[in-house]
């Protein structure tokens, strides 16, 4: 259940876009930062808030990456698979990931600290292979970098 702050925050953006569909990203960011990630049930109060259709709301969802649709772990992981990340070893990082931790893509540790996911694009092509802790860009990743990283957010 979105708090009223949330709901009152996206009636908020309202006075800002010129259009209800145009508010529905920055509210889906805001629904996410009060619940953690988009339930279903989240979803159709967006939509409730927006007077938008649960439809709508979940193409936009599921098109995305940046939503959540299943609750995530304290430590997002974002590995970049695109050309630029895959031919400068992001898909080595990735699988470096799934060894140390133990999971694999979509998958979250079982202390709930990390979850794993790839995406199509992080748009830091020139500083590949990238990924992303969270909403923080780590970048020019080595292997001995994630070690490193890895071992100071255990």
């Amino acid at each position: 259940m979105l708090s009223e702050q949330a709901k009152q925050r996206i009636r908020d953006l309202l006075n800002t876009y010129e259009t209800r569909q145009s508010a529905l990203i920055p509210a889906l960011h805001i629904a996410q930062g009060d619940q953690g990630w988009l339930s279903a049930e989240t979803q159709v109060e967006v939509a409730q808030v927006l007077e938008l259709t649960p439809q709508m709301v979940r193409e936009v969802v599921t098109f995305y990456t940046m939503f959540l649709q299943k609750p995530a772990g304290k430590y997002l992981l974002q590995v970049c698979r695109n050309l630029s990340c895959s031919l400068r070893g992001g898909h080595r990082l990735a699988q470096q990931i799934e060894d140390k931790l133990k999971i694999k893509e979509g998958e979250t540790t079982q202390d709930g600290k990390f979850t794993l996911i790839s995406v199509e694009c992080l748009g830091s092509c020139g500083t590949a292979p990238v990924m992303m802790v969270n909403d923080r860009y780590v970048e020019d990743l080595t292997p001995q970098a994630l070690d490193r990283m890895l071992a100071e957010l255990t």
